[in-house]
């Protein structure tokens, strides 16, 4: 089919609010430096659903969604010399072109080579290779897996170990590396070091992992969900607590837990009032507090300066820090020679077909990470 259009079915965003609706769609060959991949497998993350509630300002519809997703290189456009039709794949919704400023930087992951078009939903050169019905349809995040076959950039692909299960390492493409790459890259947590982690969902969860494997001693989950718990525990958390239980602040509590407060915090979920209470509830005179959740549109965050002048250090991160067609195939090396949890994420397997009920369960707060076999 190089060359040519291939029909097959995507679960189309039409408008935001609304169920996603499986469709038969027109996937055009790719462009130069660009690659069309068969999606063998996807999953659903919060990022999804905030830009399928309206809630994204970069929001576009109709859109194809997704962005954890994994697959086979079905053919290459002109110019791609890295891949080749067969090759193991992530797509990756943040790129490493190798050539631009944040590229060459080591201080940075955040490629800016296709950031205006990726940010519109179009290709590199401003197009889409998606219609339904006649439409023209966005792509979202640079990937859009919620698709039988996609076309991306071919600096947004990571070329993977073949022997990996794909229906596993497709949740390398966003979820657990971000909150893995949290920990280890951009807190850089030391061994030893007491942690405080708000938010016990699959990024959390990875998180805890990252602050294990990096030797930290006490690690402290911290959700309003008590049915998270025991998953939280598995993954390396020593003790949990919900802030409903307590007539202080969620700081207050951990600074008298912890005598001042803990080395490292993280907040996994998006809330800017949690932002607030993750960087005070920082050790004085040297805790890091790391903004991992990405919250709604036009919030701010705040606190009091004198939070920062007497040593704590606010950071962000953005998948984890990981310069991203390098990282990835490492990562899914850490996770084959089993130094990183993977399996553990998935609490179910679904058909393409039963997308809509995937969002429903992350929704209801009772799975981590949906599969969906295509």
């Amino acid at each position: 089919m190089a060359n040519q259009v291939i029909r097959c079915k995507a679960a189309v965003a039409w408008e935001a609010g609304k169920p996603l609706s499986i469709e038969e769609i027109e996937v055009a060959p790719p462009k130069a430096h660009e690659v069309r991949i068969k999606i063998l497998a996807t999953a659903v993350c919060h990022t999804d659903a905030y830009t399928l509630s309206g809630a994204d300002p970069e929001g576009c519809f109709p859109v194809i969604l997704g962005h954890e997703g994994a697959g086979i290189v079905e053919s290459v456009g002109e110019g791609v010399t890295k891949l080749k039709a067969g090759d193991t794949v992530i797509p990756l919704y943040i790129p490493q072109c190798g050539e631009c400023k944040f590229c060459l930087n080591p201080k940075t992951n955040l490629c800016q080579k296709i950031r205006v078009t990726q940010g519109k939903g179009l290709m590199p050169d401003g197009t889409s290779r998606f219609t339904c019905k006649g439409k023209s349809v966005f792509h979202f995040m640079g990937t859009s897996t919620f698709s039988e076959y996609t076309v991306v950039a071919d600096i947004s692909v990571a070329k993977i170990d073949p022997s990996a299960p794909l229906d596993k390492v497709c949740l390398l493409g966003c979820g657990i590396s971000t909150g893995y790459g949290a920990a280890v890259n951009t807190a850089k947590v030391e061994p030893g070091s007491t942690c405080a982690v708000f938010g016990l969902g699959g990024v959390g969860l990875a998180v805890i992992m990252g602050c294990k494997v990096a030797g930290a001693s006490r690690i402290i989950g911290i959700d309003i969900n008590k049915d998270k718990f025991a998953k939280a525990k598995e993954f390396g958390a020593s003790e949990c607590i919900s802030p409903q239980d307590f007539s202080k602040s969620i700081q207050e509590v951990l600074i008298e837990m912890t005598d001042g407060g803990v080395d490292y915090s993280f907040e996994c979920i998006g809330n800017v009032k949690v932002m607030r209470s993750a960087l005070e509830a920082a050790h004085k005179g040297w805790g890091v507090s790391v903004v991992v959740g990405v919250a709604a549109s036009g919030e701010e965050i705040s606190t009091r300066p004198f939070q920062l002048v007497t040593g704590r250090t606010w950071k962000g991160t953005a998948f984890g820090g990981w310069k991203s067609v390098e990282s990835v195939p490492k990562l899914v090396s850490e996770y084959m020679s089993k130094k990183i949890k993977v399996d553990e994420f998935v609490t179910g397997n679904l058909s393409f077909d039963q997308i809509n009920q995937a969002f429903d369960l992350m929704h209801s707060g009772n799975s981590i990470r949906t599969i969906l076999k295509m």
